[in-house]
């Protein structure tokens, strides 16, 4: 099995005017698509990101408070997973809760480093 990183930005459209039991009928969506996940041994690990951060960048080694970036880009959050290929993971992804709120899923393998395989 090779490992996948799901990587979701935005999603937050609507959130704001949602009432307490459409947040947790929400967050219970996550819960089962996560869960599936891992009752199949395909789920490594994952966690939602904080909004605040630092940005290092350029030559220069600038550092900035951030991320600023629009709401669509910025990454809230992560998933590690198993599977066979980039085309079961891709599939696998699509039950992501986020997409129902206009976010997107990233999907990407994680390569080994030369010399650590």
């Amino acid at each position: 099995m090779k490992e996948f990183l799901y990587i979701f930005r935005g999603g937050d459209s609507g959130r704001t005017d949602q009432s307490p039991e459409e947040m947790q009928e929400h967050m219970q969506k996550w819960g089962t698509w996560m869960g599936q996940m891992a009752q199949e041994g395909k789920l490594v690990r994952g966690e939602p990101l904080q909004v605040a951060g630092k940005v290092w960048s350029g030559v220069d080694k600038v550092l900035t408070d951030g991320p600023y970036a629009e709401g669509k880009e910025i990454v809230g959050g992560y998933l590690l997973v198993k599977e066979a290929d980039l085309e079961t993971a891709t599939a696998m992804a699509k039950g992501c809760p986020i997409l129902e709120r206009d976010g997107t899923v990233e999907v990407r393998e994680i390569a080994p480093l030369p010399g650590m395989e």
